[in-house]
């Protein structure tokens, strides 16, 4: 299976997850109750009124504890998993969950299919050359997706902080209260907005979780990252296919780390596409460490190889 058919399953896999969190009371917050609910039980600190009137040091440690344990350490665990990710994936997370990440790639798409480029501005010399299609077809879906897709993101995500069901009754009845109509116009404003202007200038500059991401994949010893096998480097055909197929505007070519990339694996699909099955020149490899079919590793392998010391004549 190309990394790209199992990049596009791992995408829409969490973005329905994204959708059905709420509404499985998986995690939501209820405004109303002023509860949060994770994994269908409300979550408290399991703390009652007599703990609170027990003023001895026993009982004042038995309530620190527990605030520590319910309240302060689950949020270091969810602060941590980014910064762990990054440290043990590089930007995995951007290139293959991320659902902005997804939207961003569709606008590419459309774009490119409407307007000959990725980009609304400008046309870059990576962009890749698609065969001639019918525009109409792509400028209904344009159209449909920049409906549908803000609208739907909006209700799920304003599911977080209001009962589904309270939400889908309302959209039945007509009837919104200004909470769940400000959340949904608000997020669907924002979705629509960033997937017209702004797309991927988000994920480099402003994505507070990709930057953590990319800060500690680009400082970690062990982070996986995409790279190219230099002793074979001859076989490149100078197609530029790895060039066309990255949405980040990376230069896979180049040996040298780049901040952008999101390990999405399109440059090696590309080169597999070039030289044939398993015989790219690209893989990915965790440190000094690769990951990839054996004759497409002995560069990596070459390159991490230790210098032999020169033997002096006595």
């Amino acid at each position: 299976m190309r990394l790209t058919t199992l990049r596009r399953i791992t995408q829409v896999s969490f973005i329905l997850l994204i959708f059905l969190m709420p509404a499985l009371d998986i995690f939501r917050y209820d405004t109303a109750a002023r509860e949060l609910i994770v994994f269908g039980h409300v979550w408290s600190l399991g703390l009652d009124q007599a703990l609170y009137a027990d003023h001895s040091l026993r009982g004042a440690s038995h309530i620190a504890v527990r605030f520590f344990l319910k309240a302060i350490l689950p949020w270091i665990v969810f602060l941590s998993i980014f910064p762990l990710l990054g440290f043990l994936t590089g930007r995995l997370f951007c290139g293959w969950l991320c659902p902005e990440g997804a939207l961003f790639e569709l606008s590419d798409h459309l774009t490119l299919r409407l307007l000959g480029r990725r980009s609304l501005f400008n046309k870059r010399t990576n962009d890749p050359v698609l065969p001639a299609a019918s525009k109409t077809a792509y400028a209904a879906l344009a159209l449909v997706t920049a409906i549908v897709i803000p609208l739907a993101g909006g209700i799920a995500l304003t599911g977080y902080f209001v009962a589904p069901r309270t939400i889908w009754h309302q959209i039945i009845s007509g009837e919104f209260t200004f909470g769940v109509k400000a959340g949904i116009i608000g997020v669907s404003i924002y979705m629509l907005i960033t997937s017209i202007l702004v797309r991927h200038v988000m994920c480099r500059f402003i994505c507070a979780a990709g930057l953590m991401q990319m800060l500690l994949g680009w400082v970690s010893p062990v982070s996986m990252r995409l790279s190219m096998d230099t002793a074979r480097a001859k076989e490149c055909t100078d197609c530029k296919g790895c060039d066309r197929a990255c949405f980040m505007n990376v230069l896979p070519r180049m040996q040298k780390r780049d901040i952008s990339c999101v390990n999405c694996g399109a440059c090696i699909d590309a080169c597999n596409r070039e030289l044939g099955p398993g015989k790219g020149l690209f893989m990915y490899r965790f440190g000094k460490g690769c990951a990839a079919p054996e004759q497409t590793c002995r560069g990596i392998e070459k390159a991490a190889a230790p210098v032999p010391m020169a033997r002096h004549r006595s």
